[in-house]
């Protein structure tokens, strides 16, 4: 079964991510025996997404979701590392500027959406629109409800104008969650990250998973799926999330375009001029 199979969710499917394993790591045991494959993953990705540039005929956008020290930035730093940053953007998605705040809430995700040719990543995205201001009712219940709609109309849009879109929930259990804070505070490289929101927001744990298994259900669409990834091995949350991107960029059966120029003429003003070209 592809990673893509694996993980998806169903449209309209009830998702229980209490039954989801996070430690699940498929067939692999442990970083090592995974390691070779993960290189070459990352070097057919790179190949790929500079193929999409090439290509400029459609686009990429992969949107990545979970709770706090779920791995969204670990995911990124890994797994994209080898694009070419001619075509590829990441963008994350922080509290709105008064700019935003002042349109739709699907207005700076718009702004943001990718290009033809390019592979765009939003760490963290619209969807925080039906999530946090859920949990902490920031907005009334008869307002938050309609945007499901509304999200799902929106990506379907981008997808009519040719962008392919893929949603990751990266997913840890609130035990999983408290290690790696603990281990944020033992390491100097990582105190930077440390919020008290960060600690503030763990009492709504589970007001949190009720809320992702409800995005889960109503917005996992054909056009626009979500993937539920185990994510308490870092390695292999990486190495899931690469398959599914690959598995996805070479479905697209992408070419190089023509050039645009006559080659036989070029190549053979090349070799005059190389011909002419003194001797070093």
């Amino acid at each position: 079964m592809s990673y893509r199979k694996r993980f998806e969710v169903r449209p309209e499917s009830q998702m229980a991510l209490s039954e989801i394993d996070s430690g699940f790591t498929g067939k692999h045991t442990d970083k090592a025996a995974a390691a070779g494959e993960m290189k070459r993953d990352d070097r057919r990705l790179g190949d790929l997404q500079y193929l999409l540039y090439a290509e400029h005929q459609r686009s990429l956008l992969v949107v990545l979701q979970g709770m706090d020290a779920s791995g969204k930035d670990g995911t990124i730093r890994h797994v994209f590392s080898a694009l070419d940053p001619q075509g590829a953007r990441v963008h994350a998605f922080k509290e709105p500027s008064q700019e935003e705040a002042d349109h739709d809430f699907l207005w700076r995700a718009h702004t943001y959406a990718p290009a033809k040719g390019e592979l765009v990543i939003f760490n963290r995205s619209h969807y925080e629109d039906v999530l946090i201001v859920r949990v902490h009712d920031l907005v009334p219940e008869s307002v938050w409800s309609k945007r499901f709609e509304l999200i799902n109309e929106f990506e379907r849009n981008l997808a009519l104008a040719g962008t392919t879109i893929l949603k990751f929930y990266l997913h840890i259990t609130a035990d999983d969650q408290l290690k790696r804070f603990g281990k944020r505070l033992n390491d100097p490289k990582r105190q930077w990250k440390i919020s008290q929101a960060d600690y503030a927001e763990r009492a709504y744990f589970k007001q949190y998973v009720r809320a992702y298994e409800d995005v889960l259900k109503k917005t996992s669409t054909p056009y626009a799926p979500w993937f539920v990834i185990p994510s308490r091995c870092k390695w292999f949350r990486n190495l899931a999330v690469s398959k599914i991107v690959i598995e996805t960029l070479k479905s697209f059966d992408m070419k190089f375009p023509p050039p645009a120029v006559d080659i036989g003429e070029i190549r053979h003003e090349f070799h005059a001029a190389e011909a002419q070209a003194p001797a070093l």
